[in-house]
């Protein structure tokens, strides 16, 4: 019993403090997650570009919460911090390609090369802007629905006709 009483003893700030740290990231993540959502909103921003913006700051304050929280317990983190850089590394290259559509519509969204409504015509394909997606542009070319993959429509020669 009387070992119990000294682990709890030595264990109970330590747990307290991880708590705090993990709470303090946490409601920082949320009052970040609102800052970027309600400028955007105020600059007219677009909702996709807006809501990945947010989620993806969220997610990175949690994940260095998470990491702060278990080197305040005393967990060797050094590892884990380059176990995590591998992974990214790994699913960065195995995702090259969706990655790169989606930088692309981040990019697009932000430069507004055309707009929704735009008849464009890139790669042999013609049709009226529909909808701008973070993965791929729809373009309607007399009733076909056309998916361009944003990658290729920052890369390749756009013509827009209006």
């Amino acid at each position: 019993m009387q070992t119990l009483i000294e682990q709890t003893t030595l264990w109970a700030p330590r747990v307290g403090g991880v708590i705090v740290v993990f709470l303090v990231f946490f409601i920082l993540a949320k009052i970040i997650k609102r800052i970027i959502t309600n400028n955007a909103e105020r600059l007219k921003l677009d909702r996709n570009l807006t809501s990945l913006l947010a989620r993806t700051s969220s997610i990175t304050l949690i994940i260095f919460g998470i990491v702060t929280a278990l080197g305040t317990l005393g967990v060797n983190v050094s590892a884990l911090v380059a176990g995590l850089g591998l992974t990214g590394f790994a699913i960065g290259f195995a995702l090259k390609d969706t990655i790169s559509n989606l930088l692309s519509g981040v990019l697009i969204l932000l430069y507004r090369p055309f707009e929704i409504g735009n008849r464009i015509k890139i790669s042999g394909y013609e049709g009226i802007v529909v909808s701008i997606d973070l993965r791929y542009t729809e373009l309607d070319a007399d009733g076909n629905k056309i998916l361009i993959p944003n990658s290729k429509l920052f890369t390749d020669p756009i013509t827009v006709l209006h």
